[in-house]
C-alpha cells in the first residue's frame, strides 16, 4: 500500500485507495458480475475500460490488498482475481452509492435492478451477499442452517436483470 498519503482522515484515505475513475467499477464488476478474469473484467464492462488502464488498476488493487492474484489452476497463463474481506466490507458502500446513483441520475432500468433490490433489501440482504462472496472468493463456508430455504443475492439479483432485459426486448 502506498504510504505517502494527504493525510490520515478517513474519506481521505478512502479516496486514495479507491477514489479514481476504475477501481470501484473493476470491483462492482467481480462482486455483481462474477467477473474474476482479465479477459471477462475487459470485454464484459459496460464502460469499456482499456486494457492498459485495467492492468494498472488490477495491479494496484492487489497492492491495496483489495483483490489476490493466482495462478488459475484451469489454464496456466492466466489469474483469477478474488475480493478479499477488505473489498467485501465496500459492498454497503456500492449499495448506498447506487441508491444516490437511482435518486439523482439518468440511470438505466437494466443497469439500476440489482441497486434497487439492494436498496430494498437493505443491510440484511447486503450482509446475505457478503456471506455468499466470501463463500466463493475467500472459501469461508456459508453455515448450513443459513442456506436453508433462501435463494442465493447473486441469483436474485442476476434474475431480475434478465426479466428487464428481456421485458424491454420485447417491448422494443
Amino acid at each position: 500500500m502506498n504510504h505517502l498519503h494527504r493525510s490520515g482522515c478517513p474519506i481521505n484515505l478512502t479516496l486514495e485507495v479507491v477514489g479514481d475513475k476504475w477501481s470501484l467499477i473493476v470491483l462492482r464488476d467481480m462482486m455483481f458480475g462474477n467477473r474474476r478474469h482479465f479477459r471477462e473484467l475487459l470485454t464484459q464492462s459496460e464502460e469499456g475500460i482499456a486494457s492498459n488502464i485495467l492492468a494498472d488498476r488490477l495491479r494496484r488493487l492487489v497492492e491495496d490488498g483489495l483483490i489476490t492474484r493466482a495462478d488459475d489452476p484451469s489454464h496456466k497463463q492466466k489469474a483469477i482475481y478474488s475480493l478479499t474481506e477488505m473489498a467485501i466490507e465496500l459492498l454497503p458502500v456500492l449499495a448506498h452509492i447506487a441508491a444516490w446513483g437511482r435518486r439523482w441520475l439518468p440511470v438505466s432500468e437494466e443497469l439500476s435492478i440489482r441497486a434497487e433490490l439492494l436498496e430494498k433489501g437493505g443491510p440484511e440482504m447486503w450482509n446475505r451477499f457478503m456471506e455468499e462472496l466470501r463463500e466463493e472468493h475467500l472459501g469461508w463456508p456459508i453455515p448450513e442452517e443459513a442456506k436453508t430455504g433462501r435463494v442465493p443475492v447473486q441469483a436474485e439479483l442476476q434474475a431480475a436483470y434478465l426479466e428487464v432485459v428481456a421485458r424491454n426486448a420485447a417491448a422494443s
